[in-house]
């Protein structure tokens, strides 16, 4: 009887999420004047003289922009027990995070605010956002599955730090604790492997209708439940499958893939923006790929382009920013951040509403010789390459190759097939003609192969990646390959565990 209520309350959510979308900058300034009040009451906030009426101008001008380094010292501080710091409130979670882009994890505070306004609020708008595209869905006719990290409490010292989606199982309400598999128990288990199992063990006699997560991991929890169960497709362990939610990379190299796991037109799909720091956008609409800005969930947003140095001159808040423009996002939030870079770029394609694509990152690109090769020319050119061959990649990295090491510039790719291409010198060859047609500067480099030659591409053995990420302790949750590195100490460190 319950799960028909919870279907129509989040049926009655619709509404409001459109009414929401529509007054985003209205949002935008109502949320301003409530974190300068907040801001005002911390010791980050009387240390650049905010007050509770400060105007925008003021805080732009006052506050600088943020690194986590930044924030360090006083994150530091919050664990051994100061509390009104970064935030007036008690903070005793800290989300851990994947560290795509750097060898140091970071401790992302976890406030009340964050985790209930932002992160669960989000993922609420995420699920009310698909009853808005398929009213007819029955996703809480049997169960989620929630695939995620996990916590621990650090030894001798009064806070909790794990990863994002581990910290947010934790603290998940009753209701989708009863509508979700496996139990918190399991979910959270610290050992990857033994998780693995024993999260198999259980979800394969459940009727599951959702999935949440990476596709990175999801994919090895469902060829896992394909081995132990001896079925063809997922379909065939769960009839009532709808819907999976997903976010963290780009998920068109691995859309062949799922569609393998799940040759069903009953599967729906639904992207979402988020990260340790926040929840930031949805699927704007069923069959098109572009993400719409979630301006009410406690995140204030600014943008400067990704080009340039940010600056008091380049900086604007959203009622500013401009179609067409690469820009890095930099975010004030419930948390405790403030003016901090994510590292994240996006583009907006329209402005009302706020409608976007991400770009990439600040940090994950190639620019060794002018060819300013960013995430979205790599992962457009994998999955047309895998489309065209009939491949499907399991998970990839790149680094240039310079004069100095021997061999021909241009660069190096390391590439994981679950399904390889029959022809892997023809994948080659479709890979360096997507990335000219997507990226002019590429283009340039590559012609008449004077600068750059014809990218290597490298065939890794199955578990390669999973094996990397093992030994560096980034096993399950939201931990991923980085993908494009500006130097090789990835890939070198890939191929020496290789052989190669």
């Amino acid at each position: 009887m319950i799960s028909p209520i919870i279907g129509w309350y989040f049926k009655q959510r619709v509404k409001e999420l459109r009414a929401n979308i529509e007054r985003s900058l209205e949002n935008q300034n109502i949320l301003f004047g409530e974190l300068m009040e907040k801001l005002s009451l911390t010791e980050y906030g009387r240390k650049f003289g905010i007050e509770k009426l400060t105007t925008y101008q003021q805080f732009a001008e006052r506050v600088p922009v943020a690194s986590f380094e930044d924030f360090l010292p006083y994150i530091e501080r919050n664990q051994r027990g100061e509390q009104s710091l970064l935030w007036p409130g008690d903070i005793r979670w800290f989300a851990k995070s994947s560290g795509t882009t750097s060898n140091v994890s970071k401790f992302i505070p976890m406030s009340y605010e964050i985790m209930e306004h932002n992160h669960f609020e989000g993922s609420k708008e995420a699920v009310t956002q698909f009853f808005g595209f398929y009213p007819e869905g029955k996703i809480f006719g049997g169960k989620g599955l929630l695939i995620g990290g996990t916590t621990k409490q650090n030894e001798g010292q009064d806070y909790y730090f794990g990863d994002l989606s581990g910290i947010l199982m934790v603290h998940l309400p009753s209701w989708a604790n009863w509508k979700s598999t496996p139990d918190v128990g399991v979910a959270t288990l610290e050992s990857w492997e033994e998780k693995l199992e024993k999260m198999v063990e259980i979800i394969k006699d459940e009727d599951v209708t959702s999935v949440s997560g990476v596709p990175t991991w999801t994919a090895v929890v469902m060829q896992r439940v394909l081995e132990v169960t001896g079925k063809q497709n997922i379909l065939e362990v769960w009839p009532n499958f709808e819907l999976f939610i997903h976010g963290g990379v780009n998920f068109e190299p691995y859309r062949e893939q799922f569609k393998a796991f799940l040759p069903s037109s009953q599967v729906k799909y639904l992207e979402t923006y988020n990260a340790s720091e926040g929840f930031f956008g949805i699927q704007y609409q069923a069959d098109r790929s572009e993400l719409v800005l979630l301006t009410h969930l406690g995140i204030f947003f600014e943008f400067y382009p990704a080009t340039e140095v940010p600056s008091i001159h380049n900086i604007v808040p959203l009622s500013a920013v401009k179609p067409g423009i690469n820009y890095a996002v930099i975010i004030s939030t419930v948390g405790g951040l403030w003016r901090y870079i994510i590292g994240d770029t996006i583009q907006f394609h329209g402005l009302n509403p706020f409608t976007f694509k991400i770009t990439g990152r600040t940090k994950l690109f190639i620019n060794a010789f002018g060819e300013e090769l960013v995430i979205e020319n790599a992962e457009t050119a994998i999955a047309m390459a895998c489309k065209e061959l009939d491949a499907i990649v399991t998970d990839y990295t790149a680094a240039p190759v310079y004069l100095d090491q021997n061999e021909n510039p241009g660069h190096e790719w390391l590439i994981e097939f679950a399904k390889p291409p029959a022809d892997l010198k023809a994948f080659t060859e479709l890979l360096d003609r997507e990335l000219q047609r997507t990226n002019d500067d590429y283009k340039g480099k590559r012609a008449g192969d004077m600068l750059m030659k014809m990218p290597q591409v490298i065939a890794v053995p199955t578990l390669t990646f999973h094996d990397w990420l093992k030994s560096k302790g980034k096993l399950g949750g939201q931990n991923k390959v980085p993908r494009l590195s500006n130097d090789r100490k990835i890939i070198e460190e890939i191929k020496g565990m290789i052989g190669l």
